[in-house]
């Protein structure tokens, strides 16, 4: 048997095994949509009220004071912040090497199986054209040993392989709109997350150059 008369046998079987994958594949993207919402649900803290109070305290020195303030580690800008503040004690560049990692780890935990959904709005259009195709195969192959029943045979077959196609597209739109409304949320939250980094890091500096003022002062 030749290789294109094996294809067309395995071929014959039809659409039908493309509409489940898809399904299937559409309970695995409605799944990850629902659990990185949740994983995202935390409320961010406002940052224009929290930054003045938090400058003032750390102005003061009062690091303990500015953890209270931050309150529990329940959003990624509050743990990258609380990480910062722990190392604050060694120096500026400890504390700048602390939240970098963290932020790298909170991102790498934000953007967690939103590959998956990227690929499936990317990919589930053509696995569903795929299944189009197999259809009309099948619709053909069918006309050829019903030639009486004329066009009618080859509509129904056509109809009902588009569904395929149809079906796919219902997969892959909602998963790229979830996609960027996500990537959307990541990149807000490390927006925020480097906002208050900078706030730590500046004022950090500004007493790394009193205490080094100071330091000269006292040597003249």
């Amino acid at each position: 048997m030749r290789i294109t008369e094996r294809i067309l046998a395995a071929a014959l079987v039809g659409s039908d095994w493309v509409l489940w994958l898809l399904i299937l594949l559409s309970i695995l993207s409605v799944t990850i949509m629902v659990e990185r919402a949740i994983v995202m649900s935390g409320r961010a803290p406002k940052l224009n009220d929290l930054s003045e109070r938090l400058l003032k305290l750390l102005a003061a020195g009062d690091l303990p004071g500015a953890r209270e303030l931050l309150g529990p580690p329940r959003s990624p800008e509050v743990r990258v912040a609380l990480v910062g503040l722990s190392e604050l004690v060694e120096g500026r560049i400890a504390a700048a090497e602390a939240m970098a990692s963290a932020r790298s780890h909170e991102r790498l935990a934000m953007e967690k199986h939103l590959g998956i959904l990227g690929t499936l709005g990317n990919n589930c259009p053509f696995i569903g054209l795929f299944g189009t195709v197999l259809g009309i195969i099948k619709a053909f192959a069918d006309l050829s040993h019903n030639q009486g029943g004329g066009a009618a045979v080859v509509m129904a077959g056509i109809a009902e392989a588009l569904v395929a196609t149809a079906v796919g597209l219902m997969v892959a739109i909602p998963a790229v709109v979830a996609y960027n409304v996500l990537q959307g949320r990541v990149r807000r939250t490390l927006g925020r997350v480097d906002a208050m980094a900078h706030l730590i890091l500046a004022r950090s500096h500004e007493e790394n150059e009193a205490g080094a003022a100071g330091s000269s002062s006292k040597g003249a």
